[in-house]
């Protein structure tokens, strides 16, 4: 097995305090799978972030992602998933 070198992880500070998204937008080419992180509150919405992967990397961070979510639950008790916003609801 190939010895393992840790790579030093910087946070600029513009990132360090993160980004709140109550919504994504996924989209793909053949190469890349785009994610558009938003935060929408009526009567608009900003992206708040956009990351570009690769398909390989997104079938990585799925996993990842499911791995966290079942210790998660392990640890808290079942989250329920929330439902889809209505797009037909009124804004004001």
């Amino acid at each position: 097995m190939a010895p393992t070198h840790k790579i030093p992880i910087k946070f600029p500070e513009r990132v360090l305090p993160g980004v709140y998204a109550n919504q994504m937008v996924v989209s793909h080419t053949r190469e890349e799978f785009l994610m558009d992180f938003l935060n929408v509150f009526p009567p608009e919405g900003v992206v708040n972030a956009r990351v570009i992967v690769s398909p390989g990397h997104l079938k990585r961070m799925i996993r990842a992602l499911q791995e966290n979510l079942g210790r998660y639950e392990a640890k808290f008790g079942p989250i329920l998933e929330a439902s889809a916003p209505d797009p037909e609801a009124p804004t004001n």
